[in-house]
């Protein structure tokens, strides 16, 4: 299992404007590309007030569909993302490979 990871720092006077076009707009759209198969959000704790970190983790089964993402349309999503938020949302982007998982039973 692949995942990129996209790490966002959210202004806080767009946070919730941010979070509802996320859910609704962009991870949706980002997921009927067909290259991913699931994706989540999560909020990056931290111990200063008013952070708000987000890491948001798509889901691929390999390498090779996170590529095709890539040269497809990944800067599309960028841009859109760009045009409606700017510099209120700062951005860096990772990529993991999933070793192996466990379970407590």
């Amino acid at each position: 299992m692949i995942i990129y990871n996209v790490t966002c720092s959210v202004d806080s006077d767009i946070v919730e404007d941010w979070l509802d076009w996320m859910k609704k707009i962009h991870i949706p759209d980002i997921l009927d590309t067909g290259f991913f198969i699931r994706a989540t959000i999560n909020r990056v704790i931290s111990e200063l007030d008013g952070q708000y970190t987000y890491a948001i983790k798509y889901y691929c089964i390999n390498f090779k569909s996170l590529k095709a993402y890539h040269r497809s349309c990944a800067n599309r999503f960028k841009d859109d993302h760009f045009k409606r938020y700017g510099n209120k949302v700062l951005s860096f982007r990772t990529v993991l490979r999933e070793i192996d998982s466990f379970n407590y039973s």
